[in-house]
């Protein structure tokens, strides 16, 4: 693989995890707005925007194809509501002071592919990755047993996005084309309950102030932007290197919630998120490890 290539390839992962760390800042903005019309113009918007875009750099015909593989378009009206239960999910989590419980979510998500990969997929998992479910497992195991609770929020947030995950790598459907058939499928329910609240009055979007309309306009950009970059990083650099970068975005997300929103981190949160973080570090020097003895067998060849 060219040099090039990789440095593009790692410039297109920086920018797509930087730029979901800090989509919270984006919804902040709008939070007068009830999530569920937030997630209407999401829909809308990415729906718009991925169409003007594939105009420009081509796709179409990858999207009519699709046309002539049923079972892959039944498993996208999955994926769709699984996407759309998760930016839901996640737009609520951001504006009802929640988003520690989202960056919990998306730190715990790879150690949950990586269970999903042992059950689903067959893998072998290494010591370290054994030591990393099984931290994972007891910091949530504790929450439940000491404070009585459960982080549902961040399992719901991990659990919807590495299910979505899964069945979109099993539909083998590019970025590009897979976002614009998951809008579409979403754009008829979006376009009904607009005509639904419009007919009782109840849409919001025609008070609004001229700002906030266009701030909402941006939710398809903020969408589609870093999941195009991360379709770009994923055919340029291999999967390994691209895991290093995953914990941006989470990490970012905690930054912004504690210094920034100021949400509590108390007891609770802190003994979770300790358990978590002592997974993540056995988990990504087992992918370091790995890393570097591929590089060395490629070198040794």
């Amino acid at each position: 693989m060219p040099d090039t290539e990789h440095r593009k390839g790692v410039a297109l992962a920086l920018c797509a995890y930087f730029l979901w760390g800090i989509a919270p800042l984006y919804f902040k903005l709008i939070d007068t707005v009830a999530a569920t019309e937030i997630l209407l113009h999401r829909v809308i918007w990415s729906f718009l925007f991925m169409l003007i875009l594939m105009y420009f750099i081509g796709g179409f015909s990858n999207f009519k194809r699709l046309f002539n593989h049923p079972k892959q378009l039944a498993v996208l009206c999955v994926t769709s509501v699984l996407i759309a239960g998760n930016w839901l999910l996640f737009i609520w989590a951001v504006n009802n002071d929640h988003m520690l419980d989202a960056s919990l979510g998306y730190f715990i998500n790879p150690l949950l592919n990586v269970l999903i990969g042992l059950i689903v997929w067959g893998e072998r998992l290494q010591r370290l990755q054994w030591i990393a479910v099984g931290l994972a497992l007891t910091g949530v195991l504790v929450q439940l047993i000491s404070f009585g609770s459960i982080p549902l929020v961040s399992l719901a947030l991990a659990g919807s996005f590495s299910i979505y995950g899964l069945l979109r790598k099993k539909v083998n459907v590019d970025a590009k084309t897979g976002l614009l058939v998951e809008t579409a499928i979403l754009l008829p329910i979006a376009l009904i309950y607009i005509g639904y609240q419009l007919l009782y009055g109840d849409m919001a979007f025609f008070s609004h102030p001229l700002t906030l309309n266009m701030q909402l306009m941006l939710a398809g950009v903020v969408t589609s932007i870093p999941l195009l970059c991360f379709a770009g990083a994923a055919i340029r650099i291999p999967f390994s290197v691209l895991g290093f970068f995953q914990y941006i975005g989470p990490s970012l997300m905690f930054i912004i919630g504690t210094m920034i929103y100021q949400e509590p981190f108390n007891l609770e949160k802190g003994i979770t998120f300790g358990f978590i973080w002592a997974a993540l570090l056995a988990f990504t020097s087992n992918m370091y490890l790995n890393y570097r003895k591929t590089s060395k067998r490629r070198k040794t060849v």
